[in-house]
């Protein structure tokens, strides 16, 4: 039965979610081998790992707020060289402190994912850094700090620079009307959910980051 995401869409126009995704019970999100998955406004644990699920109230509006609150952090990554005729993106690996990994199902399955990591379009004058920041907050609701270079992978319209980031804060029930459902998965299951082929790079390089 479709819904209605309590989120509007940019335009304030109502989002119905044809196909809602199941939420998991409470005591998946315990067991670091289980898949847990939140809907919006869903149930959650007080906390995880022993870090709150608390609303980011203070997060930024505007492209010169996140400039300003997604502080530059001094990285080892190379410069970002980006193809003529492709837009800048960047996105975000959060990896949680029990091993798992968050992803994100995007709203009806946009784009042909079923779920894969945050990710979106860099706005002018800012950076992409910032852009990861936003994109896991707007996409997860999560609070996050970036922590490393991952990977750059060219798609069809834009080229994507991907982090490694730790939440810090925010709910995965808070997620924007992008999103249907926010999945904390175990790295063995990963390419169980993130099945677009434009994903498996980016498994890929994860798992040498982690030196699997």
């Amino acid at each position: 039965m479709s819904t209605l995401h309590p989120c509007p869409d940019d335009d304030g126009r109502s989002v119905l979610i044809r196909q809602p995704s199941t939420p998991t019970p409470l005591s998946s999100w315990s067991d670091p081998r289980e898949l847990a998955t939140v809907i919006p406004g869903g149930a959650l644990p007080a906390a995880l790992n022993g870090l709150p699920f608390s609303p980011w109230t203070g997060a930024p509006d505007t492209a010169q707020g996140w400039s300003a609150c997604a502080m530059e952090v001094a990285l080892d990554e190379p410069p970002f060289v980006l193809p003529a005729g492709l837009a800048a993106a960047a996105g975000a690996v959060i990896l949680e402190d029990d091993g798992r990994v968050w992803l994100v199902a995007p709203s009806n399955r946009f784009g042909g994912y079923a779920a894969t990591f945050p990710k979106g379009r860099v706005d002018p004058g800012t950076s992409l850094q910032c852009a990861a920041v936003r994109e896991a907050f707007e996409e997860s609701g999560l609070q996050v700090r970036i922590e490393a270079f991952l990977l750059d992978i060219r798609r069809t319209q834009t080229y994507t620079r991907y982090y490694i980031a730790r939440r810090t804060g925010g709910s995965p029930a808070c997620m924007g009307w992008e999103s249907q459902a926010v999945h904390l998965v175990p790295l063995a299951r990963l390419r169980q959910l993130a099945v677009h082929p434009n994903d498996a790079p980016v498994i890929e390089a994860l798992d040498c980051w982690l030196g699997k």
